[in-house]
């Protein structure tokens, strides 16, 4: 697998863990980002995963992943256990995102979290246009599928951050493979985030 095997999210994620990181990837799917950062980073990495088929996917690739769900917490990992914790494309769907990204930044030094922006502009011409609240960017996910989610969009997220008093080190916001610089509540797809606490 190559750097361009990976969702462009994904990249962006990987390109913020440092090189040779212990590094935990919460909802890790398939495992095709941990095995990535494995071979192409030398990243000491685990994973955890709800799906069976997700943690499956992730043995077959030799990757050190357990069934678990995020909403119980990481209460079997000590403070700092790692340089990082990703959460990619998953707090959309989480009951109280308030205590997994402490839980994160009490694990983690680093936690990297990615999601779909929806005040994407198409996002909102199809709602104002449409009628009905569109699909997710970059995730084509209809509203009665589960898991359900929570549609939040880039500048929701700065407005959490703010309250919650977490950094934001580094933003990254794609519309696609391309690189947002100005007005990213709007032109973005995609928003990864890097966070500290402050």
């Amino acid at each position: 697998m190559n750097d361009r095997s990976l969702r462009p999210d994904l990249r962006a994620v990987a390109g913020l863990v440092p090189e040779g990181a212990r590094a935990l990837d919460l909802g890790c799917g398939d495992g095709a980002l941990l095995e990535y950062l494995k071979r192409e980073k030398h990243v000491r990495g685990r994973g955890i995963e709800l799906s069976e088929a997700g943690v499956l996917a992730c043995v077959r690739r030799g990757l050190s992943v357990r069934q678990g769900n995020l909403q119980e917490g990481l209460a079997d990992y000590p403070d700092e256990s790692f340089d990082c914790v990703i959460l990619s494309q998953t707090l959309q769907y989480l009951d109280d995102p308030v205590m997994v990204l402490n839980e994160m930044l009490r694990v983690g030094r680093l936690a990297i979290v990615s999601f779909p922006n929806w005040g994407y502009w198409r996002c909102r011409l199809e709602l104002l246009f449409g009628g009905r609240l569109p699909s997710a960017p970059d995730l084509p996910q209809a509203w009665h599928e589960t898991p359900r989610w929570q549609a939040l969009t880039v500048t929701d997220f700065l407005d959490f951050c703010r309250t919650q008093k977490f950094n934001v080190r580094q933003p990254i916001y794609l519309a696609g493979d391309t690189t947002i610089g100005s007005a990213p509540n709007l032109r973005a797809r995609t928003a990864v985030f890097a966070l500290e606490q402050s």
